[in-house]
């Protein structure tokens, strides 16, 4: 059995399937990417992952343990975070009780403490503006401060919705700079869902390419950027 793995996932929405039949699965230590068009079902995948969506079918296995029956908060502690898409931060919290906030199913005070360190150390900017609002950082910010909010859950597996979208192309350059170091130094396993196609092969090792609910073609990153199906259509051509 391999790290993570989805079998049949299906996801109705009000009797509309969004997602149908959809596997997918990877070894610990890579960076999987999910691409597709917008209403390819790629955040129903992460909902589903995340027990945000309810399954009509399929099951989810994580570390040898099947974990599809557990509610959200359960997979938080058992390993699992996510990164909404559009950068949800508390707008009038500081940015500490923002970062403070994923650790919230933790008991341990001093791990947590290390850990906040630690994660201010890698984004210093943060550090900078530590007493201010979320709400007054900009959008390059406020992915930095979701990215250390569900790095305070000390996962083992990080879900990103749409890191990239509405951000400047150098900023969305140190996105994934910052993806590729995460997964690197901190060994976490990495899903990450992009519209940014070209950024998401660059930095995964294997991709999905999901059309209408459904898994299109699949392959390692490397093939697929150099593929004239997934060129033409995601890569502008």
């Amino acid at each position: 059995m391999r790290y993570f793995e989805a079998r049949g996932l299906t996801v109705d929405y009000d009797r509309v399937t969004a997602i149908k039949d959809i596997s997918i699965g990877f070894d610990e230590g890579q960076i999987v990417a999910l691409i597709g068009a917008n209403g390819a079902g790629k955040t129903t995948t992460l909902r589903a992952i995340t027990a945000l969506s309810r399954l009509k079918a399929g099951e989810i296995w994580f570390e040898g343990e099947q974990i599809d029956r557990h509610a959200p908060a359960a997979l938080v502690e058992r390993g699992i975070a996510m990164v909404p898409e559009g950068r949800r931060v508390f707008p009038h919290m500081s940015i500490r009780d923002n970062l403070l906030m994923g650790a919230y199913t933790r008991k341990d005070k001093a791990g947590v403490a290390r850990d906040l360190e630690r994660i201010l150390a890698r984004f210093p900017r943060l550090e900078e503006r530590f007493r201010q609002s979320a709400g007054t950082l900009s959008g390059g910010e406020q992915e930095m401060l979701v990215v250390g909010r569900a790095l305070m859950a000390k996962p083992r597996l990080l879900l990103l919705d749409e890191p990239s979208l509405g951000l400047a192309p150098m900023v969305v350059r140190d996105i994934a700079n910052l993806i590729v170091e995460i997964n690197r130094d901190e060994g976490v396993s990495v899903i990450l869902v992009e519209q940014n196609s070209r950024m998401a092969l660059r930095i995964s090792q294997y991709a999905y390419v999901l059309e209408t609910g459904r898994i299109g073609l699949e392959g390692a990153s490397a093939d697929l950027l150099h593929n004239d199906h997934v060129k033409a259509l995601y890569l502008g051509g």
